[in-house]
């Protein structure tokens, strides 16, 4: 088996993909039993000056300083639990140290495999400001919504003053229930759970629309590359068409 790397940069994201990639190892191979998976969080808080000044090629550099402390330790590939990190994993720049899973792109798998035409975008406002997810969708034939300008406001101010502290509540709840009916409205026939932390507090049930969670298939498309039923990725950052023979 795969000895997973799990990029984090955000904590409560980045261990609900740990927890889920060993649960699922518990169900397919047995008690107790999961791939080797090892962890590097580099605080947030040395991101987020750069986040605001838009300045994504000095994230991109710490996330790969986290990448070689992976390839390191033993991994032989990583995921990033982080959707907005991949607009600076995206970026042109030296070749990660390790083959990554590509978050939107197994995101977008999935609702091209659902047959999902019109996709509503929950995520930070970088995230949701940004080509990540219009690219990854509109590269299957999806289209991309995204919530209007208040509702943007309210889906980001939740996720860094409630969600990326381990906060959950039902006002949160409510309110982003209500963001997603809206998107429904608009003729969305799935949502994007794509700030890493949204399915800590949108469950299936609380949702006005079908669900894509972000941080759970990917762990489990971890999983499967680490028990040899996925092949091993070859995206080493960059834009994500890039893709290099293993």
């Amino acid at each position: 088996m795969r000895h997973l790397g799990i990029l984090a940069h955000s904590a409560e994201g980045a261990a609900l993909c740990f927890r889920t990639f060993c649960r699922e190892g518990f169900r397919e191979l047995g008690p107790h039993d999961h791939p080797d998976v090892t962890m590097d969080l580099i605080s947030m808080a040395r991101s987020m000056p750069a986040w605001d000044a838009g300045e994504h090629a000095k994230v991109r550099d710490i996330l790969a300083k986290s990448a070689h402390r992976l390839a390191r330790a033993g991994a032989e590939f990583f995921v990033c639990p982080d959707n907005t990190a991949h607009m600076a994993l995206e970026l042109p720049g030296t070749e990660l140290p390790l083959p990554g899973l590509h978050i939107a792109e197994v995101v977008a798998d999935r609702a091209a495999q659902e047959g999902r035409t019109r996709v509503g975008v929950l995520g930070t406002r970088y995230l949701m400001d940004g080509p990540v997810y219009p690219r990854a969708f509109a590269a299957r034939g999806i289209a991309a919504e995204v919530p209007d300008t208040d509702d943007r406001r309210t889906v980001d101010r939740i996720i860094f003053g409630e969600l990326v502290n381990g906060e959950f509540t039902d006002a949160a709840r409510r309110a982003y229930a209500a963001v997603i009916e809206r998107l429904s409205a608009r003729g969305c026939d799935a949502v994007a759970l794509v700030c890493t932390e949204i399915p800590l507090l949108i469950k299936p049930a609380d949702s006005p629309l079908p669900t894509l969670d972000s941080t759970r298939l990917l762990a489990r498309a971890a999983l499967e590359v680490a028990v040899g039923r996925r092949p091993l990725p070859t995206w080493r950052g960059g834009p994500a068409g890039n893709r290099r023979a293993h």
